[in-house]
């Protein structure tokens, strides 16, 4: 029996767009040009019909090295279509790094474009498994019609790579069908005929099926930049009439720490999503008073499991500080250490659902410990409450010890930035993996304030209990974070706070 062509990731995500409506502008790129439904799908397919001429079959795994934002969209749709699996490799890897995971994932194929030809130059001597090295501007094959499809439901997609912060990256699995359920994820948040999604070069990996597929998938227009950092979002947003974004709270620690967004037109703004970190009251007040009109919502998610949870927190549809409830189609449970649900106490959050990943490719023993039946745990500590609203409290090894009481380091956090002059911060028990700790935070200042780290003692001291109050307190200039390739702050390095200032 043949399969339905909607099985195919490619094509329900931007074939039945440009069939449903042909005319409607899908993709703006970095304000030079744009594309409807249908103009974006036949250079998708002239993607699909040149990468098809190069050798490149059902099966095959290709590397993708992109990092411009249209030939990501262009090359991960058009070998979705033709059924390559595609190695969504990060551009901010260290030549070692690329080097090991293509080697370790069996590509036999390598397609970059020209950002990174200097890369490609230093790692494909010791690559000799890959048999074709494909520049993006080769492939400009003649034919607009449809390719024909090559992997459908349950065959693999690509592998997205975990963030690698020891040891070599995991390469996660993600099927057609897994990548199609992530991409409802805008069907559950209020939309409109004139929506515009607005993001950066953070679509490469998994980026892609949680930013890209999603707004094309929904019909919306997808504005994509190179750069998506403060100074540049504040041109591309009221330029563009944005109305959708999806980023992390550290984004808007430095936005609105600095007076450059006073006086631009961010009226657009319609929906902010919030994942990756912790938001706190004091940020979501800052948020709320520079864009009264956005509703603010916060997901949570891993690579394995993308956008598993999601709900609204500036109107009370969840409590400050929860990560809502599982979305349509998904699941959410927390069990104690002997693996039993519980509600209202602490214990390892595992997310279950049709977005969920296959495997870790190469790695069965890993696979068996964070695949339970339906459920994936990841090592992520949080409560669920008994109407369902997942409240996480971050990693298990991110939590500070002291006093023989276990605190995660959000709530000290949120504690100091609430306080006058303070930008962001960032807290972490020291020495690491002690029985016993010591709280170390460290500060920021807001632009065009002073900070005295022993006045903040003393008020830190009349607001938190004794083992979450801090022990050492560092003013700095910056934390560390995440390079994410957003054109702001990624996540917070907590480790990296610990290895520079404890």
């Amino acid at each position: 029996m043949a399969r339905s062509p909607y099985g195919n990731y490619g094509h329900a995500i931007l074939t039945a767009a440009a069939l449903r409506t042909p005319d409607r502008v899908a993709l703006t790129y970095c304000g030079e040009q744009s594309f409807t439904y249908d103009q974006l799908n036949r250079n998708v397919n002239r993607r699909a019909h040149a990468l098809l001429a190069a050798g490149i079959v059902p099966g095959r795994r290709v590397a993708a090295l992109l990092n411009e934002t249209l030939r990501v969209a262009e090359v991960y749709l058009a070998q979705a279509k033709i059924g390559a699996v595609t190695a969504a490799l990060n551009p901010y890897w260290p030549v070692e790094t690329l080097r090991d995971v293509v080697a370790a994932a069996k590509c036999t194929a390598f397609v970059y474009d020209a950002t990174v030809e200097s890369v490609v130059e230093q790692i494909r001597p010791s690559l000799p498994e890959v048999t074709a090295w494909i520049h993006v501007r080769d492939l400009e094959g003649a034919a607009e019609e449809e390719p024909p499809l090559g992997a459908f439901h349950d065959d693999p997609l690509a592998l997205y790579f975990t963030s690698g912060t020891t040891g070599l990256p995991k390469a996660v699995v993600h099927t057609h069908a897994s990548s199609l359920a992530t991409a409802q994820i805008w069907l559950d948040v209020p939309r409109g005929p004139d929506s515009v999604f607005g993001t950066g070069a953070i679509i490469w990996g998994i980026g892609f099926p949680a930013i890209v597929g999603p707004a094309l998938y929904a019909g919306m227009r997808l504005v994509l930049e190179q750069d998506w950092g403060p100074a540049n979002f504040l041109r591309v947003v009221p330029r563009e009439r944005v109305t959708h974004l999806s980023q992390i709270p550290s984004f808007y620690s430095a936005l609105l720490a600095s007076p450059d967004h006073e006086g631009v037109d961010l009226s657009s703004i319609q929906v902010i999503m919030l994942g990756g970190e912790p938001l706190t009251a004091t940020m979501l007040d800052r948020i709320k008073a520079r864009l009264p009109q956005a509703g603010v919502y916060s997901y949570y998610g891993q690579t394995e499991a993308p956008y598993t949870c999601m709900g609204r927190v500036d109107d009370g549809s969840i409590p400050l500080g929860s990560s809502g409830r599982a979305r349509t189609g998904n699941a959410v449970r927390v069990t104690d250490p002997l693996g039993r649900p519980v509600a209202d106490a602490v214990g390892e959050i595992n997310l279950a659902g049709p977005h969920r990943m296959a495997e870790y490719d190469g790695l069965p023993d890993r696979t068996a410990e964070v695949l339970r039946g339906e459920w994936y745990v990841g090592g992520d500590l949080g409560t669920l409450s008994a109407d369902g609203v997942l409240r996480v409290l971050g990693r298990r090894e991110d939590s500070i010890l002291k006093g023989g009481i276990w605190t995660q380091p959000s709530l000290i956090e949120e504690a100091a930035t609430a306080l006058d002059g303070v930008a962001e911060a960032g807290a972490v028990g020291v020495p690491e993996g002690a029985a016993e700790q010591q709280v170390l935070l460290a500060v920021v200042p807001r632009a065009g304030h002073s900070l005295d780290a022993s006045k903040l003692a003393l008020a830190l001291a009349d607001l938190l209990p004794a083992h979450q109050r801090p022990d050492h307190i560092v003013v700095t200039g910056e934390l560390p974070h995440s390079q994410d390739a957003s054109g702001g702050p990624g996540k917070l390095l907590r480790r990296k706070i610990r290895e520079l200032l404890g």
